[in-house]
Parts: structure tokens; sequence; C-alpha cells
């Protein structure tokens, strides 16, 4: 395939650049040290599947407007612990704080981010962030892992008024960033917010299957390591 010229370069944060599955994992087992939760999910590999399937199905519920952002920070730690027969609001609210303010302390990033954006940025891209998270917890990442100085553009779902894959925050983002679709590419790990949502804009896309999965999609292009990025562009 022939390489085609781009300017812009929009990256998803979480699971691309951040390591949010290593960095989450830390938060939850120090939480589930300091509430004592092994008491009531014996295992911190139970306490964990049983939050993760509640979180994807909450942030799912978001995603159709289905749910408020206020009460999806502390419901899926609440429907958790119920679950488990503990059924405590106020102790639910209070791991949910927890979690929001030690999860962007942590700085774990995907294997070569940095290298990866130094080069890009060295080559002469403007790089962007598009991601559905919650300001308050994105900045903070950004932040304290030190990517801000690669990007030109931060754009949240927050700020745009609408998640990914809607169209209405790829506009946006082309909008605040001087953009077009012909000049742009995306690059993130869900086929459908990050891949599905660029390709309904006309936007080339590099899927970053960082965990080999098995699929039928066709994104423009596919990588398992970051660096593989600096070859197509």
């Amino acid at each position: 395939m022939q390489k085609k010229t781009y300017q812009h370069i929009f990256f998803d944060l979480d699971r691309t650049l951040w390591d949010f599955n290593t960095n989450s994992d830390m938060v939850l087992q120090q939480l589930f040290r300091e509430y004592g939760l092994v008491f009531h999910f014996g295992s911190f590999v139970f306490f964990k599947n049983r939050f993760e399937y509640h979180n994807s199905v909450l942030w799912n519920r978001y995603y159709r407007n289905g749910i408020t952002k206020e009460k999806l920070v502390y419901q899926r730690f609440y429907v958790t612990l119920k679950e488990a027969g503990y059924d405590n609001l106020e102790v639910a609210k209070k791991i949910a704080v927890d979690y929001l303010k030690l999860s962007p302390l942590q700085t774990k990033l995907i294997p070569f981010t940095l290298p990866m954006l130094q080069k890009l940025k060295e080559r002469g891209y403007q790089l962007h962030i598009i991601t559905n998270g919650f300001n308050e917890v994105q900045f903070k990442k950004i932040e304290n892992c030190n990517l801000g100085q690669y990007f030109t553009q931060i754009i949240t779902s927050e700020d745009a008024g609408a998640n990914k894959p809607s169209k209405q925050i790829f506009e946006y983002a082309l909008n605040r960033s001087n953009a077009t679709p012909q000049n742009s590419l995306m690059i993130g790990d869900d086929l459908n917010t990050d891949i599905a949502g660029a390709a309904n804009m006309g936007i080339d896309q590099i899927y970053f299957n960082y965990f080999h999965h098995k699929h039928e999609e066709q994104p423009t292009y596919e990588v398992t390591n970051l660096l593989e990025v600096l070859k197509i562009i």
C-alpha cells in the first residue's frame, strides 16, 4: 500500500498510550486491601472481574446517554459490592472517590509510547488526543506522564458533548485542530469507538491490536506494537 501524506495524527489515550489495564489493576488492588474486600469477594481476581464487567456495562449505558457521569462513577462499584452481598452505598462512593483520585497518578505507559511520539513529533506531524474519559481524570493522566508536550489538541468527550464513535466528537476534533478527514489519521485500540468512528468520518485508521484480538474488521492499517506506526507513516 502506497504511503499517504498525513498531517494530523489523532490518538486514543486509554489502552493506546496510557496502560489502563496495568494502572487500574494497581489501584484496584490497593483499594481491595484498604477496604477489606477480601471478606466479601474471597480473591482480588474475582473482585476485579466483576468490577470490570459492571464497569463495561455502565460505560456502554453512558455512551448511549443512559446514565450520567456522576452516577456511573460510583454505581460501578456499588453494583459490584451489592452483587457480593455487600450492600453499602456509602462505602461504594468512598471507593469511587479514591479510584478517581489514585488512577491518574499511575504512570505506566504502553511500551514504546514515548519514542514513537518523539519520532512523530520530530517528523513534523501535529499530534492530538481524542478520549472518552472524564476531563479531571484524563488531563491528570497526561500531566503526570509528561505526555502533554507532544500534543497540540486534547479533545475529550465532555468538551465535545459527545462520545466516540459519534461523528460529533470527530467533527469537533477536526475543527479544533484545523484538520480534514483527508489529512488525518486515527490510532486506537477499540474497533468500535476508535476505528469505526473514524472510518465513518472518512478518516484513515490504525488499529492498535496490542492483545492480538481476532476480528473481521478492515481498518486501514493494523499494528500490534507502537513502533510499527513509524513504518506506516
